[in-house]
């Protein structure tokens, strides 16, 4: 059965490119199983021509090499190409840390300005990106706020652009911004929440529907489950990259990220397990091990973390 009969396509999510599928299917010992990737990218409506020139592109780039032919062959990932399909790991600690309760708002904004002339627009467009990326929102030309403790990551990479002497820092917890002084207010203000809570409903449905398929009678064969964990991973990035994982005390309740990823970590856990019991395979995809521990136990070691 094709997994995706139990779990609709979603209009509003884009296609999963071929690239991405190739980078998915990496598995723990650094391969890509051919077989397994036409397999999937079949499931998934990719032609085989499709993911021959994907594959001419990535050994070209020196991303992948490339042994044997047609479904045979296998390919071996030169870096770890996992990320190119899964958030970073501490963001999405931070983000079960959060819906845990382990990461309680102190009342604290972290604002951030700097000004950088047009001759190094390349580098101020970094750190501002970096800025964004690490959930921080735009306040006026310059100048951003985040809720978060993202400091040291911010000074790291406005370091690593030789931005050092740019870049002014502070906290403050009586922030107003055109009249308005309460979080909340603010919180709703400064991020387009709306549309951030409805990247997670998405997801939820999709986890929901892959849940519901799962627990069917018939159990799922190997190349649906890759199939399956492809779409969650790539639905969860979605969702995930553009969330500033505001605290729980500046959000709707109840929200809908904290019940998306809920249901999300508890299909990834039924997939990991299926593959972990299938001995099919030398090794299963990194992403049924990327994020071990975190979904269910997001504490790290000693309780330290800097999201981001």
């Amino acid at each position: 059965m094709n997994p995706t009969a139990a779990t609709p396509e979603d209009a509003s999510w884009p296609p999963i490119p071929t690239r991405l599928l190739v980078h998915a299917l990496v598995r723990e010992d650094g391969t890509v199983d051919a077989g397994d990737l036409y397999s999937v990218a079949g499931l998934l409506g990719m032609t085989d021509q499709q993911v021959r020139l994907c594959v001419k592109r990535l050994v070209k780039e020196g991303r992948f090499t490339h042994e044997g032919r047609g479904r045979k062959a296998l390919l071996r990932a030169t870096p770890d190409a996992s990320g190119a399909v899964a958030p970073d790991v501490d963001l999405v600690r931070h983000a079960y840390r959060q819906d845990h309760g382990l990461a309680p708002w102190n009342g604290t904004w972290h604002l951030f300005a700097f000004a950088v002339s047009e001759s190094r627009r390349t580098a101020r467009d970094a750190l501002r990106d970096t800025l964004l990326y690490l959930g921080a929102a735009p306040l006026q030309g310059g100048l951003y706020v985040c809720a978060n403790p993202i400091t040291p990551l911010v000074e790291i990479r406005a370091r690593e652009l030789g931005l050092s002497g740019s870049l002014t820092h502070l906290t403050s917890d009586d922030l107003c911004v055109g009249g308005l002084t309460d979080p909340t207010a603010l919180a709703a203000a400064l991020w387009p929440l709306d549309e951030i809570a409805k990247r997670h409903s998405r997801l939820a449905r999709l986890a929901g529907a892959c849940l519901d398929r799962i627990d069917a009678a018939e159990p799922l064969t190997g190349p649906e489950r890759l199939t399956m964990a492809v779409r969650l991973a790539a639905a969860f990035t979605e969702a995930m990259e553009p969330d500033p994982l505001l605290p729980p005390e500046l959000l709707p309740q109840p929200w809908e990220g904290t019940k998306a990823r809920r249901l999300a970590a508890a299909c990834w856990s039924e997939l990991a397990e299926a593959d972990s019991a299938d001995g099919a395979s030398p090794s299963g995809p990194r992403l049924f091990s990327l994020y071990e521990g975190v979904m269910d136990d997001p504490e790290p070691n000693g309780g330290e973390h800097r999201p981001g």
